[in-house]
């Protein structure tokens, strides 16, 4: 498998920074998450700990998009809070990103090491929900 990078969006990592400076307080949202549409816009969410498993803040952030309108995500990252960096997603936000937005990139790494690499460089050889619904027409 080779993994091709693509540019890294400077501003969405410090959008994503910002939130988790600015917005995670105690235990209950520990990460931020941000995201640029195909028009431009940046979209940004926190995660909502749960001790059930409450979502993680790119689930939220998928939410709060489509609020807005916004159904076509181009990029996407998620920081922790305390100044812990850019931290990828999990197995479940990866499936999810996998099945909304199969062409999303997905920033990673840090400091130089930062890159953005598909979401499938990510989940090789994945499911795809999408690709096993009926088709309703």
């Amino acid at each position: 498998m080779t993994t091709q990078t693509h540019h890294v969006d400077h501003e969405l990592i410090e959008a994503a920074a910002h939130i988790a400076r600015t917005r995670c307080r105690g235990d209950q949202h520990t990460m931020a998450a941000a995201a640029r549409a195909r028009d431009g816009r940046i979209v940004t969410a926190v995660n909502v700990y749960h001790f059930t498993g409450g979502p993680c803040a790119e689930l939220t952030l998928i939410g709060v998009a489509a609020t807005q309108g916004i159904h076509d995500l181009d990029t996407i990252v998620a920081v922790g809070d305390r100044d812990r960096g850019v931290v990828p997603p999990c197995g479940r936000c990866r499936q999810v990103l996998l099945d909304y937005f199969p062409a999303i990139g997905v920033i990673v790494g840090e400091g130089d090491g930062a890159r953005t690499v598909r979401i499938t460089d990510l989940l090789p050889e994945s499911y795809v929900w999408a690709d096993h619904q009926i088709d309703a027409e």
